[in-house]
């Protein structure tokens, strides 16, 4: 089997006409069937290329005839088989990435130790602190025998990692060295100019070193950013290969370990279901956080409410259809608005008074500029798997679009969250209650987990805090809930077509303040079921601005981020998971005012 020659070289010059070299370049290494990267930037050029050993020559000799690269020197190894999969040659604003401006290696760069000096001054013993400038991934698989690691996981954190070093090593003689070379060229200038004052570089690397000087004074073997991952002394391919998911190098005792599965992970990234859902929900929740900073609805934006067409009123003219499916807004007021072009068909174009309307068809009345109340945002995701989301529910939050709110809604936030997946709330909170809300990821599982609450088979627990105090410490309320929505839409019981609702209550603590928390029991799912039951008893629950003291109405639906909270928290909900069957049950912690 042929031999392929792999070689290593970097030259930092003042390069121009990029575009052009590069052009040249790709064709050039697409004849020779090389492969590998080549790296181009106005400070010089850094490569790592395979191929026949007579092609790469060919290379070779082409890049040393560019002005500023006839001294290009190369790291040269051998391998029975091609490292690399493809050839790439990129243009970038770097070679090496460091991001310090006025270090220039073209310039100046610290004085270079050969490698067969550092070898004599360690036989001799000679006091130097040997400093890897090397990621830690790359140190993990071998270095020299009591270096120094920098502590790093990209090149960029170099600058910082300085910082950290005792201040004494100022003043010590200190050899960088890395896997070529190339990262000291910058490293060195830095910690000078930082107030080192006695930096050395090993010339060409820790690959120079083992060409001239084998594996003395070095421990295992050397990292390499290709398909060898790591070669040994004598600059052959060992058995170590790289971790699929996390990237880390493996020796032969890492794939060995159980945790180590090809292609999903090894002992140093391998995370038990536990911890892995931690993971998945740290990374969860700052996906919430970026899309509630700021808040979706806080910048203007035009707003379109749909209008559908019915069949009955097919043909009508526009105002006419207006006015026939939505009676309370007056015919001045939809004149005045197609006058103003704020009302469009589907396409957003703007329509006439005269056009005639036709099932199905769909208009859209524009509100333009439209920004939001400002609402809670601090959504916690409690679990989630590949059918459901539970979540802890802040207030205030409306679940859905309605009134003043079409973005700054649960429903939009994990429409974001979750895209290209619209998850769907299985059932509701009020926009000022908290607590534990489930969520199904698809409308498949949605249709699994909706009959439980049809047949009143979720079992539903609420902290609720309410002005007065019981005489019992267990009781029930049974009054029928009216179906359609009163004022700011409220329910009220209604005696005779009211539909059947109970609630079970028991005390949890009298407070000296007349307040009683309790706990509540919604055995059915009307809406505002708890309000309506403890409002009728005489017992309205602290901070609802609806169901006020005395059987009074309030006029606020849906709190300010400034007002005093609702004190009705959903604090747990039992279900039988729609997947896997099983009965599982989850805890909204209990808000302050509840502890």
């Amino acid at each position: 089997m042929p031999k392929f020659s792999n070689i290593a070289a970097y030259k930092f010059a003042t390069l121009t006409e990029l575009k052009s070299l590069r052009s040249r370049l790709v064709g050039l290494c697409k004849e020779w069937n090389l492969k590998g990267t080549i790296l181009l930037s106005t400070e010089g050029i850094n490569l790592f290329v395979a191929g026949a050993p007579e092609k790469v020559e060919l290379l070779l000799a082409e890049l040393r005839n560019i002005p500023g690269l006839a001294e290009l020197a190369p790291k040269v190894s051998e391998s029975d088989h091609q490292p690399f999969n493809r050839m790439l040659v990129r243009i970038k604003k770097e070679i090496i990435a460091f991001g310090v401006p006025g270090i220039d290696p073209a310039q100046r760069t610290s004085p270079k130790l050969p490698a067969k000096m550092l070898k004599q001054w360690l036989d001799e013993g000679r006091p130097v602190t040997l400093l890897d400038t090397r990621n830690d991934y790359e140190v993990k698989l071998g270095t020299f025998k009591n270096a120094l690691a920098v502590g790093i996981d990209n090149f960029r954190e170099f600058p910082a990692a300085v910082g950290k070093l005792p201040a004494e090593m100022k003043e010590q003689p200190i050899v960088m060295f890395c896997t070529g070379g190339i990262r000291c060229e910058k490293a060195g200038p830095f910690m000078e100019r930082e107030g080192f004052k006695n930096v050395f570089q090993l010339d060409g690397g820790i690959l120079k070193y083992f060409e001239e000087c084998g594996g003395t004074h070095y421990q295992g073997e050397c990292f390499v950013f290709d398909q060898r991952v790591g070669v040994d002394p004598s600059l052959h391919e060992t058995d170590s290969t790289q971790c699929f998911q996390c990237l880390t190098p493996l020796n032969k005792e890492d794939q060995q370990d159980d945790r180590f599965v090809v292609g999903q992970s090894c002992p140093y990234c391998f995370k038990t279901s536990e911890e892995q859902q931690a993971v998945n929900l740290a990374q969860r929740q700052e996906a919430i956080r970026s899309v509630v900073t700021p808040l979706p609805g806080s910048q203007p934006y035009d707003n379109f409410r749909p209008i559908n067409v019915p069949s009955h009123c097919e043909g009508m003219p526009l105002l006419d259809f207006l006015n026939n499916i939505l009676p309370h807004i007056p015919r001045e007021e939809w004149v005045r608005l197609v006058a103003q072009r704020l009302l469009v068909n589907n396409e957003r174009q703007a329509v006439a008074e005269s056009q005639q309307v036709h099932t199905g068809e769909r208009y859209l009345r524009k509100l333009p500029d439209i920004v939001e109340p400002e609402v809670n945002g601090n959504i916690q995701i409690l679990h989630e798997d590949e059918a459901l989301i539970v979540l802890n529910k802040p207030a205030p939050l409306p679940m859905h679009a309605g009134g003043r709110f079409n973005r700054n809604t649960l429903e939009y936030i994990l429409h974001r969250v979750y895209h290209p997946q619209k998850p769907r709330a299985a059932h509701r909170l009020d926009a000022n209650t908290t607590g534990v809300v489930l969520v199904t990821r698809t409308r498949h599982f949605a249709s699994r987990l909706q009959p439980q609450f049809e047949r009143d088979g979720v079992e539903k627990v609420y902290l609720v805090r309410v002005q007065g105090s019981p005489k019992e410490e267990s009781f029930s309320c049974d009054a029928p809930i009216s179906a359609e929505p009163g004022e700011v839409g409220s329910r009220e019981v209604d005696m005779e077509a009211g539909l059947p609702a109970r609630t079970e209550f028991r005390v949890l603590r009298r407070n000296v303040d007349g307040t009683t928390l309790l706990e509540a029991r919604p055995l059915t799912g009307r809406t505002n079921q708890i309000r309506v039951h403890l409002w009728q008893m005489d017992l309205p629950v602290c901070g609802d601005a609806v169901y006020l003291p005395e059987k009074m109405l309030g006029e606020t639906q849906t709190l300010g981020m400034g007002d005093a909270p609702l004190c009705l928290h959903a604090w747990k909900i039992g279900f039988v998971h729609p997947l896997s069957g099983k009965r599982m049950e989850f805890v909204a912690p209990a808000p302050a005012w509840a502890r």
